[in-house]
């Protein structure tokens, strides 16, 4: 299953009709609007190409100036991760008394470390 966040804008004379068609709709759930025509929808899918499909027919809706993908979870990618990590886990990271003071980042911050 993904799950993926989409702002829709329309004009704001036009957003009751538009949240109305949404709402109406068996492709998205609304969430939550402003007054400026922005709209918070979500879509599931069983993959993301079932989710670009529903996408592709919310931006054919009357009076959408436009509906962009901003955010995709799939939980089928996260459980595979998951799998890979293994034995990889540093053992502090399931320590109850570990301190975050004693944490060494391994990383790269333009050569500051």
């Amino acid at each position: 299953m993904t799950l993926s966040s989409i702002v829709v804008q329309t004009r704001p004379e036009n957003l009751k009709t538009v949240i109305t068609s949404l709402k109406e709709s068996d492709l998205c759930e609304y969430h939550l609007h402003d007054e400026k025509g922005r709209i918070i929808i979500t879509v599931e899918g069983s993959g993301v190409e079932e989710e670009i499909n529903k996408l592709t027919e919310i931006q054919s809706f009357p009076h959408i100036i436009s509906a962009e993908m901003m955010y995709s979870y799939s939980e089928d990618e996260l459980d595979k991760l998951r799998e890979n990590i293994g034995d990889n886990i540093p053992t502090w990271m399931n320590d109850e008394n570990a301190n975050a003071k004693d944490i060494v980042y391994q990383g790269d911050l333009k050569k500051k470390y």
